[in-house]
């Protein structure tokens, strides 16, 4: 499988240094770059990428409200923050908008590469100081929404870090119904990443209180 990537920051040399190391492996196409985030939304539907790598900090439209439309508008185009700022507000917030991985600039380029993989087959990517900062301001539900029986096997999966195909497998289901249930997951529980939904799982007992997937 190759991934075809989005790479979104409005600083170019930043964009030549990703372009630079992710073109070394052969399962990552960069299908086109972004400059601000009104670009980075018209060029997410244009090109249709797997993932889009995305700064936060970026003018016209900021990193939050383009990944936050990109979900809403492309839910099949997973997003993964990649910034320089640790702020806890801005962590919580780039969750909220449907990121599914939130990973520093200063990440090594193998890591980086297998984080973008990971994302794009749906599984969570949270950097070991932004889970930690995450598991403090858990997003969940005032209530405990009502889920079926699969659906909560799918969501103890999930948020273990496994892939779409990995939860298929461990539960004899096409990877499309996985999708399907994922789907009313997020939709029942009124979130719009993994992301959220792993951290609800930890934070309502359903896992261990592990947080999800975290990069070395």
């Amino acid at each position: 499988m190759t991934v075809r990537l989005l790479i979104a920051d409005d600083h170019s040399v930043v964009r030549q240094g990703l372009r630079m190391f992710l073109e070394s492996d052969p399962e990552i196409e960069i299908v086109g770059e972004a400059r601000d985030g009104v670009e980075t939304v018209r060029l997410a539907h244009q090109l249709r990428p797997d993932v889009v790598l995305m700064d936060l900090l970026m003018p016209v439209l900021d990193g939050i409200a383009a990944t936050a439309t990109i979900r809403r508008e492309l839910p099949d185009v997973e997003v993964m923050a990649l910034t320089s700022v640790l702020e806890e507000a801005s962590i919580v917030e780039a969750i909220r908008a449907g990121a599914i991985g939130y990973l520093f600039k200063n990440t090594e380029a193998p890591e980086l590469c297998r984080a973008i993989k990971a994302a794009a087959v749906g599984q969570v990517q949270l950097s070991p100081q932004v889970a930690a900062r995450l598991m403090h301001s858990v997003i969940a539900p005032d209530s405990h929404p009502a889920l079926t029986e699969r659906e909560r096997e799918v969501l103890r999966l999930l948020a273990r870090g496994k892939s779409n195909k990995e939860i298929a497998h461990a539960l004899q289901i096409g990877e499309q119904t996985v999708k399907t249930h994922v789907a009313h997951i997020l939709s029942k529980l009124g979130m719009s990443s993994r992301t959220q939904a792993a951290l609800y799982a930890v934070h309502a007992g359903l896992v261990s209180s592990d947080p999800p997937n975290q990069t070395k």
